[in-house]
C-alpha cells in the first residue's frame, strides 16, 4: 500500500495548463501573488518578483515604442545576468519572439543565426557586442542593457496589455536554433 501510495498517488500530478495565457502572463500572476518574494538570484544580487516585473515592463514599453510586434524576432546576446532575464521577459511582454544568442559562440555562427532569423532589433551588453562584431550589428537597432542611464528608465512600470498588442498564446515566444549537425543550424519556432 505504501509503495502504491508513493509511486502512484503522489505522482498523479496531471493538471490543466492555462493554454490561453502567454508565458509572461503566468509570471505576472505570480507577481500578484508574491511581489516581495525572491524571483532571481545572481551572485550577490537578488530581485523580487515585483522588482523584476517592473524592470521588464519598463524595457517592454521601450521595445513597443521601437516597433516590436507579435511574432517579430528580437535577438538577445548577453552574458548570463539579471539583465538577460529582464531582457527575455521584456521581449515576451512586448509581443516579440526572442532569439537567444550566446556570446560564447563563434562569431561566424552568431552571424549565421542573425542572417537566418533576420531580427531588426538586438538586446545586448558589451560581451554581446564584442561577440557579434560591429559589422553584424550595423544593420540592427541595438539596445544596450549595460547603459548607465537606460532610455527606458522613465517608462511605465505597469504590465503592457497583451490584448491591446494583439498578442495571444498562439504567437511566437522564441526561436531556438539546433546544433547544426548537418552544417547549417535550423530555427525552431515555439509558441507561448
Amino acid at each position: 500500500d505504501e509503495r502504491s501510495y508513493l509511486l502512484e498517488e503522489l505522482n498523479r500530478t496531471a493538471a490543466d495548463y492555462p493554454s490561453d495565457k502567454c508565458i509572461h502572463e503566468l509570471f505576472e500572476a505570480q507577481v500578484r501573488r508574491t511581489p516581495e518574494a525572491v524571483a532571481l538570484v545572481h551572485e550577490d544580487e537578488e530581485l523580487s518578483y515585483g522588482a523584476l516585473n517592473a524592470r521588464a515592463n519598463r524595457l517592454a514599453h521601450h521595445l513597443i515604442a521601437l516597433g516590436v510586434k507579435p511574432d517579430q524576432p528580437v535577438a538577445i546576446c548577453l552574458e548570463r545576468s539579471p539583465a538577460m532575464v529582464v531582457g527575455l521577459l521584456a521581449i515576451l511582454k512586448a509581443g516579440g519572439a526572442y532569439v537567444p544568442l550566446d556570446p560564447a559562440y563563434p562569431s561566424q555562427r552568431l552571424r549565421q543565426l542573425l542572417d537566418d532569423a533576420a531580427p531588426k532589433l538586438l538586446l545586448c551588453d558589451a560581451a554581446g557586442r564584442q561577440a557579434l562584431g560591429a559589422s553584424a550589428i550595423a544593420g540592427l537597432t541595438a539596445v544596450d542593457l549595460d547603459a548607465a542611464t537606460p532610455a527606458w528608465a522613465n517608462r511605465p512600470a505597469a504590465d503592457p496589455d497583451p490584448r491591446a498588442l494583439g498578442l495571444t498564446s498562439r504567437h511566437l515566444a522564441y526561436i531556438i536554433y539546433t546544433s547544426g549537425s548537418t552544417g547549417t543550424p535550423k530555427g525552431v519556432m515555439v509558441e507561448h
